[in-house]
């Protein structure tokens, strides 16, 4: 499914109706991004469970920020 939306001089956009259906997403949802070395981004929608999570361990992460990691986890 190809859609294309137009980003605001406020760097906002609309997220298609398709979009939205296929991320099951409603206002007031959350999403996660997540920028490739490819120049592609993800997106998802965030679960109330992945949010609690990722605040848990959101101080551990930084120790596994460097080269050398992203190298070795490259592949996964």
């Amino acid at each position: 499914m190809n859609t294309i939306a137009k980003i605001t001089s406020k760097g906002q956009t609309t997220i298609p109706q398709e979009i939205r259906a296929v991320l099951n997403v409603k206002p007031g949802d959350l999403l996660a991004w997540e920028a490739l070395a490819s120049g592609e981004v993800r997106v998802r929608r965030v679960e109330p469970l992945d949010l609690e999570y990722l605040r848990a361990v959101e101080g551990t992460l930084s120790e596994w920020a460097g080269p050398e990691d992203e190298a070795a986890y490259a592949d996964l």
